[in-house]
């Protein structure tokens, strides 16, 4: 579903040249979820621009279903961001006056949903992270943990084939966090949904399908000592239960 080959982004500034992303070649198949770990500024917000077509790569390819994603017209790309990606930001970016459920519908009704359906879509969400009983809630009424699963809500919402989540986990205690992992690998196999997981939290990242590492914006594979992630084999357990019914 989401291919990266040989993927190169510098910036410039002091009178140097910063790779952030340097050779980076990368592979994900829908219904799988990776976890990128790595320390600050080693190139793993950036990766995730790169992949959302919200800044293009200097070389490199990269493809999301075939499509060359740099090619991409600003409209494209994004038609791209608004439809296929779901992407949850590490800096919430919630309207401060509006509820929570109105801000968990805020990508579909700028996709064009009206707006009974679009809360009605954003509710199941909503409950699914932990708050049923605080949609009408505004932001400045929640915590800055509910503030996180709101976003984490509304980047889910549009039922996304690729999600790109910077740091969901940050603002969460360690069960919170657990269960959103969770909520995301069982997304990732359930709606065979390519998921890619950027976190510092190393038991995070061990729930997930593949674990890497960018650093200085260069990737490397860390191999699972015991096989597949336990959230993410119940997930495929669920899932093929359900296929058989």
């Amino acid at each position: 579903m989401l291919e990266l080959e040989g993927v190169v982004k510098h910036y410039h500034g002091a009178g140097e040249e910063v790779r952030a992303v340097d050779g980076v070649s990368l592979q994900i198949a829908a219904g799988e979820m990776v976890a990128l770990l790595g320390p600050s500024g080693s190139g793993k917000t950036t990766l995730l621009l790169l992949i959302a077509a919200l800044i293009k790569p200097e070389h490199g390819t990269i493809r999301y279903a075939g499509r060359d994603l740099p090619s991409l017209s600003d409209n494209e790309a994004s038609d791209y961001l608004m439809r296929d990606v779901g992407f949850i930001y590490q800096r919430f970016h919630l309207q401060p006056r509006d509820s929570a459920i109105e801000n968990a519908s805020i990508k579909l009704l700028l996709g064009g949903v009206g707006m009974d359906e679009a809360k009605a879509r954003a509710r199941p969400w909503l409950e699914r992270v932990g708050l049923g009983d605080r949609l009408n809630h505004t932001t400045a009424q929640l915590s800055g943990g509910e503030r996180q699963r709101v976003a984490i809500a509304r980047a889910l919402a549009g039922d996304p084939k690729l999600i790109l989540a910077d740091e969901p986990t940050g603002n969460l205690d360690s069960a919170r966090s657990r269960e959103i992992i969770g909520l995301l690998a069982s997304i990732a196999h359930e709606q065979k949904a390519a998921v890619l997981l950027v976190t510092h939290d190393p038991e995070a990242a061990a729930l997930a399908d593949r674990r890497l590492t960018l650093r200085d914006g260069r990737l490397s594979e860390e191999s699972p000592e015991n096989g597949s992630s336990p959230i993410a084999a119940q997930a495929r357990d669920a899932g093929a239960q359900g296929e058989e019914r």
